[in-house]
């Protein structure tokens, strides 16, 4: 059995599938087998392959812009954002329990999937709906007035599709399943095998393209990045799995609900403790195991059975860790390809898209590990028992954070300082035809015509005193200085020492800075006398009065054309282009304009920020490193644990590997709520924190007894058979000697 990323699942001929919570139901109760086949398969496998794929590219769509959406939509800080990211991939892996409760016990499998849907659907169609930002942009700026009510509308929309997807996931694969006949054993493996590729093939595409859809513009009154195309496509994707779902109504076979075993687990559990409660005094013998006090109610082959699941699951104990770590490659590890260059020649890698890189090598590494790297193991006669693979691959997720926080460091080095609490800094452009100097609280700047300098630190609070000079001449000017921003002076002397000081962000900086598929620019009017209307591609910014600048203004990376427009006497316009790199910050100063005969205008650009120059390949390694530590760890994790529980208790399993990466994603958000340590200080603290728990998770390992539940399971049968024959030799009528008929029991 091999296990993907996605937690689907596929088996292989030789091992039987799991007995998902779903799938413990007899086959005595399905209705009569279906006679429209297709190569060999029953015609309605194909309505479920097909709804599954569009509900994993719906998912994974969603999830792949989702932290993207929290940062720079809802403008919270990059700790809220991957709390609130992981919390909801968290409660995905906690319905799963409750879908499959519902499942087995009232509704079963395919009403299960179809009502769970709808609640998926809608849930994808609110987050969509969250994401217009006309919805609240009353003054038409561009920016939401009420994030108050595009959050409650996204905490709700995230609420159903946990509900929804994490529902439905342990009943599609098991109700596909379910439509096989037992003459179709082969077609029933490769089925697995097929839905797994679906998965990945969802995720791979929606991955790809949902990042690309968020890059466009859209709007009502205003063009911004646009998160309703991102998440409406992942919910148009919703409406069609559960369209062709039901399109596959009346070819199903559907299987009544019989009870579900994870509850049966659990009164006997809770029996055996209370039994044992009650018992606890000296005056009781002991019992061998804690669960031998649940054999008063319940019968001992099941509490055998639980006896095994339990020593699976306490080995379960430490395994959250690795999914802490694994997550955060949507998160965390999406944040640092946001201050990264994704240029790959003629291909432009959006920072969300580089996930799809683990998936890609998933479905490359998984045949190479299981028929290269394991038999060249087994050849040099060394003893890699699954649970060996295990921790070794809890350790090569440990190492792919610190070189995750060797990368963050050669980033930090490249990242523009900014203004701490109590400070500011200042840059001054030079509109003049003369050097200028200025002095501020004791900081001086110097710059040359048309030239600026760089941003320098000083203490300010309110309003401050400058002095401009010009060679003999000086003006002293007050300002009102914001702190913990940067700002922009302008300064000219024709036809009089004049100044302008510029915020060249609000409130919102640090968000600004990091919109890295786009660079951000804004014009300062140099000329006299002239209004201009600029146009940056297809967007207009409006008219630009002389020495007044715009605001900075997002531009695709890459090659840009600009025009400019003014009206003397007639109606004038001028271009000019130049091509912008990812992250960077532009001030373009417009010197002169030569419309009539040449129509290029005069333009110098001040670079305010450089682009991101540390590539996305560098983060290649620790996604290699994590994948392999998936294919070792994660596939098989799941076979050793199938391999050692009952064959009725795979469901229990399910549940408690689902429930381990619920547990992982809670970690991450209380250590990211707890922390105050820079990012590559983190990486190294969840590395430290996974090596730890290796250590602890192979000692257990060492002490643990492989069992074979079939031998323990074929003692139990061979038990009950000797007592039904003892049974039924107890029931043989005894005949009289002198009569031939059967003694009469007496009243």
């Amino acid at each position: 059995m091999v296990k993907n990323r996605k937690n689907r699942y596929f088996f292989r001929e030789d091992k039987e599938p799991p007995q998902s919570s779903t799938m413990s139901e007899k086959v005595a109760d399905r209705k009569p087998r279906s006679k429209v086949e297709c190569c060999g398969y029953p015609l309605s496998i194909f309505f479920i392959v097909i709804n599954e794929f569009c509900e994993r590219f719906s998912y994974y769509g969603m999830r792949a812009v989702l932290v993207l959406y929290f940062r720079y939509f809802l403008q919270w800080d990059d700790d809220t954002a991957t709390s609130i990211y992981h919390t909801f991939v968290a409660l995905c892996y906690l319905t799963p329990i409750l879908g499959a409760i519902v499942a087995d016990s009232w509704l079963g499998k395919f009403k299960t999937i179809i009502y769970l849907s709808i609640v998926y659907t809608v849930g994808q169609v609110i987050m969509a709906i969250s994401s217009i930002h006309d919805l609240t942009d009353t003054d038409r700026d561009g920016t939401p007035n009420n994030l108050t009510l595009h959050v409650a509308l996204l905490m709700l929309g995230m609420i159903l599709i946990a509900l929804g997807t994490g529902g439905i996931k342990p009943c599609v694969a098991a109700f596909g399943g379910d439509q096989f006949e037992d003459h179709q054993e082969k077609q029933s493996s490769t089925f697995f095998s097929i839905f797994y590729l679906y998965i990945n093939a969802g995720s791979l595409l929606s991955t790809v393209i949902t990042p690309i859809l968020r890059g466009q513009e859209c709007g009502i009154h205003t063009q911004q990045i646009c998160y309703p195309l991102a998440f409406g496509v992942p919910a148009a994707l919703t409406v069609v799995a559960l369209i062709v779902f039901i399109a596959g109504s009346s070819m199903y076979k559907k299987v009544s609900p019989q009870g579900n075993i994870m509850l049966q687990v659990c009164k006997c559990i809770g029996f055996a403790l209370n039994n044992r409660f009650k018992h606890r005094s000296d005056q009781y013998p002991k019992r061998q195991h804690w669960m031998d006090w649940a054999s008063d109610k319940y019968d001992k082959r099941l509490v055998a059975q639980i006896k095994m699941v339990l020593r699976v699951l306490f080995l379960y104990l430490p395994l959250p860790m690795f999914w802490t770590l694994f997550d955060q490659q949507g998160s965390r590890w999406t944040f640092q390809a946001t201050t990264m260059d994704g240029n790959f020649g003629p291909v432009r890698i959006q920072p969300d898209q580089m996930q799809t890189v683990n998936p890609i090598l998933i479905i490359i590494l998984v045949p190479i590990v299981n028929g290269v790297v394991y038999p060249l193991i087994k050849k040099c006669k060394l003893n890699f028992t699954p649970l060996r693979k295990m921790t070794v691959g809890m350790l090569l997720a440990a190492l792919a954070f610190i070189v995750a926080a060797f990368v963050q460091i050669k980033i930090d080095g490249t990242l523009p300082k900014f203004p701490s609490a109590g400070t500011c800094q200042m840059k001054v452009l030079n509109l003049g035809d003369a050097t200028v100097h200025v002095n501020i609280s004791g900081v001086h700047f110097s710059a040359d015509s048309f030239k600026a300098t760089t941003y320098k630190d000083f203490s300010c609070e309110g309003a401050g005193n400058f002095i401009v000079s010009y060679g003999n001449n000086n003006t002293n000017s007050v300002a009102v200085f914001n702190s913990t921003t940067r700002h922009t002076l302008l300064v000219k002397n024709v036809p009089s020492i004049q100044s302008l000081l510029v915020n060249n962000c609000d409130i919102l900086f640090f968000v600004c800075l990091f919109v890295f598929w786009f660079c951000l620019y804004r014009f300062v009017n140099a000329l006299e006398n002239i209004t201009l209307l600029i146009k940056a591609g297809s967007k207009e910014l409006g008219h630009v009065l002389p020495f007044t600048s715009s605001g900075y203004a997002l531009l695709p990376e890459g090659e840009s054309e600009f025009v400019f427009s003014y009206n003397d006497i007639l109606e004038r316009t001028c271009k000019v282009s130049k091509s912008f790199g990812f992250g960077s910050y532009y001030t373009v100063v417009i010197q002169n304009l030569n419309c009539e005969s040449q129509q290029v205008a005069t333009v110098t650009y001040i670079q305010d920020i450089q682009p991101h120059t540390i590539h996305m390949a560098w983060q290649i390694p620790q996604y290699f490193l994590m994948a392999v530590g998936e294919v070792v760890f994660s596939v098989t994790g799941l076979e050793f644990s199938y391999s050692q529980a009952p064959s009725n208790m795979k469901s229990v399993l399910q549940a408690g590997w689902l429930l381990t990466e619920a547990v992982g994603n809670i970690i991450v958000l209380i250590v990211a709520g707890v922390s105050q340590l820079p990012d590559q200080a983190d990486y190294v603290l969840f590395s430290a924190l996974l090596v730890a728990v290796s250590i602890v998770f192979s000692i257990m390992a060492y002490f643990y007894t492989y069992v074979d539940p079939g031998e323990i399971e074929a003692q139990f049968d061979e038990e009950d058979k000797k007592k039904n024959d003892d049974h039924e030799m107890s029931t043989i009528p005894v005949y009289d000697n002198k009569a031939h008929f059967p003694e009469q029991s007496k009243m």
